[in-house]
């Protein structure tokens, strides 16, 4: 008799751990009993379940899970061939569903994120889908939630992780950025030197009021390009005093010319030594192009 007693404790002592279960913070347990499952979910905490089988549980994690789309290969709308990998964060919003509704969400998941993602890059163009990630992920995530959500799964993000490329088309996309940055560079310089020639033709209208500053200026020029030794100056001569035909005229203007820029280059055959060298080279250079100044105006 008290061996029996015994048996019998030992039996409902075994019944007793067998029907409780530990469940963690974020694990929720679906329960079957007979092959029917019970109303809601249990847990989390210390959950009581018929023994000897007559209740049999099944534990769905609620964390969010980040499931990897492989690289797919997908052609384009303008037939070019890319391999594309993203990957997927869900989380559970309904355990009874996800165990009630599909076999099993994560692959099912998977699947029609890949077949997603593959159907909307092969609707756009290369340029598109390098340019439009932002945009690409959006529609994959919307297209997902509504078709997911009987599941009680749900779709928090969705990124491309990269977009790889055959090395022909990497060559060819350099060398169009290359052609760019030329155009670019070429379009820049033009409007630069259509700047200047505006403010070329400024001056040249400002000038063309004083037939006088014109000369100055040759005359200040000359003397900025002769201060450096063995250099080849090459002295305009006004046409003016061609179209007249005065010899006197041309041979008085190039000796001038040649006494300003012999009288500006002796500063530097003078050298360092001395320090009064400069302003006396100066002066004679002054000296001369005043004169030669003053000849044209008389004639």
């Amino acid at each position: 008799m008290m061996l029996l007693l015994a048996l019998g404790a030992f039996v409902a002592g075994m019944g007793m751990l067998t029907s409780l279960r530990v469940l963690r913070e974020y694990e929720r347990a679906i329960v079957f009993r007979l092959g029917r499952a019970r109303q809601k979910a249990l847990g989390p905490g210390v959950v009581i379940m018929l023994p000897f089988g007559i209740d049999r549980s099944m534990v769905v994690d609620t964390r969010t899970k980040v499931i990897q789309i492989p690289p797919q290969e997908v052609i384009t709308r303008d037939n070019i061939s890319i391999g594309v990998d993203a990957v997927v964060y869900v989380e559970i919003a309904s355990p009874m569903d996800a165990i009630l509704r599909v076999e099993q969400y994560l692959p099912a998941t998977l699947q029609l994120a890949a077949t997603t993602l593959r159907s909307i890059i092969g609707r756009m163009e290369l340029d598109e889908v390098l340019a439009k990630r932002a945009e690409i992920n959006t529609e994959v995530q919307e297209i997902l939630e509504a078709r997911v959500e009987q599941w009680g799964v749900n779709i928090t993000a969705v990124e491309i992780k990269d977009i790889s490329l055959p090395a022909e088309m990497k060559r060819a996309m350099a060398r169009q950025a290359e052609a760019e940055r030329e155009r670019r560079a070429k379009i820049i310089m033009s409007d630069g030197e259509l700047q200047a020639a505006q403010r070329l033709a400024e001056a040249a209208r400002m000038m063309a009021g004083d037939p006088a500053a014109l000369q100055l200026r040759l005359y200040q020029t000359l003397v900025e390009i002769s201060s450096e030794r063995n250099n080849t100056i090459v002295v305009p001569l006004p046409i003016e005093l061609l179209q007249r035909g005065d010899a006197s005229a041309v041979a008085s203007y190039t000796s001038l010319a040649s006494a300003a820029l012999s009288a500006s280059q002796k500063p530097a055959a003078l050298g360092s030594g001395s320090p009064h060298a400069l302003p006396e080279g100066s002066a004679s250079s002054a000296d001369a192009l005043q004169a030669l100044e003053r000849d044209l105006r008389r004639r």
